[in-house]
């Protein structure tokens, strides 16, 4: 496994729950990412999703992901054009939902990047380094399992299978 990616810091703070993600009333109307992605992080800035670039990286404090276990949250998120999300930690349930989609989560202290940062992250079998390469920070990241590796290298879950690396024996 070994997966690269560069992107813009878009930071943000604690417990950003899957309704501040994506807000429930907009979920009434249609379950589409590619309309929802419009509405992305609204409740904390409604200019968030017009100022998106594709490759941003999220980049957050604690518990990101808490709330409902939606599967959408990762989804329009990914329908935004967003790579990764750092964080100190992640709710379990977003956690997996990311890899199973194919979304890059990686924990490790992200208080000292700030928005607009150019960040670098190189994760492979050995280790996991996240560099702010706008004031050239290494930063040591939580390593992944290997199976979580291998899943995001595939694209997802549904990738992953589809491919044919699914081995029950390793579960």
């Amino acid at each position: 496994m070994a997966i690269e990616l560069e992107g813009r810091a878009r930071v943000l703070g604690d417990d950003i729950n899957t309704d501040y993600i994506i807000a429930s009333t907009r979920k009434r109307d249609t379950l589409d990412e590619h309309v929802l992605k419009r509405y992305l992080l609204e409740t904390i800035d409604p200019t968030f999703a017009a100022s998106v670039k594709p490759g941003d990286i999220i980049v957050a404090g604690s518990n990101f992901g808490c709330g409902s276990a939606m599967e959408i949250a990762v989804t329009v998120i990914q329908a935004a054009g967003i790579s990764a999300v750092l964080a100190r930690s992640f709710s379990r349930t977003f956690f997996r939902n990311a890899v199973n989609n194919g979304l890059v989560p990686l924990e490790c202290e992200t208080s000292g990047i700030v928005e607009g940062a150019t960040v670098w992250v190189r994760a492979s079998e050995s280790d996991v380094v996240v560099e702010d390469k706008s004031r050239g920070l290494a930063i040591s990241a939580r390593p992944l399992p290997e199976m979580v590796g291998e899943i995001l290298k595939a694209g997802g879950l549904v990738e992953y299978i589809r491919l044919g690396h699914w081995d029950r024996s390793r579960v």
